[in-house]
């Protein structure tokens, strides 16, 4: 049986416009804020020495930086176990850092695991810097956004 080149080209036409929209998609599903962003990048804060934190909010400042600015790159930074002071509202001395960071479009998550056991030790929860969101397991939503297509960086 012999097709006809014209129904052919037809076909392979219609194939690649329905592939497409999903590649698109794919694309969008990272991050609908940053559509332009080329480089999708998760990075861990799970300790709670100072030097190491200051590190990771260098490296995402750096990253706007060498990408051409805010939109050409999606951070999320994610604290969890000894890192979570990085996203307290009380004795932070990384407070203007973040919130700069966040400005700028940079994402804070926090491990409610993790909160969940300083309550529970402590008698209280402690309060985080505004935009912060709780996520239930750090390092399942870190997982999750590998497998989404973020490259993960750990300091």
């Amino acid at each position: 049986m012999r097709i006809n080149p014209k129904a052919k080209v037809t076909c392979l036409v219609a194939l690649a416009m329905a592939l497409l929209p999903l590649t698109h998609t794919q694309a969008r599903a990272l991050n609908d804020e940053k559509p332009f962003a080329e480089k999708h990048v998760i990075m861990q804060v799970s300790r709670g020495d100072g030097a190491r934190q200051g590190l990771v909010l260098d490296i995402a400042n750096n990253l706007a930086k060498h990408y051409g600015g805010q939109d050409m790159v999606d951070v999320e930074i994610i604290a969890f176990g000894a890192g979570v002071p990085i996203v307290f509202a009380d004795n932070n001395p990384n407070q203007a850092r973040v919130q700069s960071l966040m400005a700028h479009g940079v994402r804070f998550y926090v491990c409610g695991n993790t909160l969940d056991t300083l309550e529970r030790r402590d008698g209280d929860r402690p309060e985080l810097l505004p935009g912060v969101e709780t996520v239930q397991t750090g390092v399942a939503f870190m997982i999750d956004e590998v497998d989404r297509g973020y490259t993960h960086v750990h300091p």
